[in-house]
């Protein structure tokens, strides 16, 4: 009893010092949206010369509303809290009625004015209505968006041809009933006229609509977005990196595997 109560301690010690790097901001950007933000380097000395990537995460539809709190559900600051190393700046907006990409920005703007943001790497990524919006930023923004990766959405804005400067990774279950997976198909097909080659394209076969928030918990999810700089020559995509069901299925029993490399142990939940 006395281990299970100590594990339980260091557990809810070890998430609370990570949840303290997310900072709650409520009408602090006008125009914009309320937000977690997380600073890799709150706590630690700050080195005065050292840039960081920006993470941007668009929730869905279940996480709307006015209660921030709501966000910490699935997502980033769940997969920190769980002992995922994520080494970026990250802005976690709420929305309670879609995404507006200049209302996203104008937090981006916000966190370069405040912080050392390395602005040829800044990503979203999202799933479900945030999957609509991460599409709907990149195709507004390509020339901001270093890659973005968007899981059972699809498009909202009607102009879509700057996504074909975007590295961009879609991927959607074939077995979703709450966002259709000819959502995506859209988009790829249209994508077709402006052109596709840094398109990554994953149908994923059997998988429903909550499976990929998993995605969220995925070394590889990281890996494979900050392997992009708009500073890259061609700004190629990177397709060394691949994401199946069975991967999905796995994501929680590898970062549990992480947290026992590190020393640490802690439940997952769906």
């Amino acid at each position: 009893m006395k281990k299970l109560v100590l594990c339980l301690l260091m557990t809810l010690f070890f998430a609370a010092a990570q949840a303290q790097h997310f900072k709650a901001y409520r009408g602090t950007v006008p125009g914009g949206y309320n937000f977690w933000f997380h600073d890799p380097e709150a706590g630690n000395h700050r080195d005065p010369n050292a840039h960081f990537p920006l993470l941007i995460f668009l929730h869905g539809k279940s996480l709307s509303g006015t209660n921030l709190e709501r966000v910490k559900r699935y997502g980033p600051i769940s997969a920190v809290a769980k002992g995922l190393s994520i080494d970026c700046y990250i802005i976690a907006p709420q929305t309670n009625n879609g995404w507006a990409p200049d209302r996203v920005m104008k937090i981006v703007d916000w966190a370069i004015k405040n912080y050392a943001v390395d602005t040829t790497r800044i990503y979203v990524y999202g799933m479900s209505m945030g999957g609509y919006g991460t599409i709907d930023l990149c195709a507004t923004y390509p020339d901001r968006i270093a890659a973005g990766m968007a899981a059972c959405g699809g498009a909202s804005v009607k102009n879509l041809a700057g996504l074909s400067k975007v590295p961009l990774w879609i991927l959607h279950g074939t077995a979703d009933r709450a966002v259709p997976f000819s959502a995506s198909q859209k988009v790829v097909d249209a994508m077709e006229k402006t052109g596709k080659d840094r398109l990554i394209f994953t149908p994923l076969k059997g998988v429903d609509h909550g499976r990929p928030a998993r995605l969220f918990y995925m070394t590889q999810t990281y890996d494979w977005l900050f392997s992009h700089s708009t500073k890259d020559p061609g700004r190629e995509v990177c397709r060394d990196f691949k994401v199946t069901p069975e991967m999905l299925s796995k994501a929680y029993e590898d970062l549990r595997d992480i947290r026992k490399s590190d020393g640490k142990e802690e439940e997952y939940m769906e």
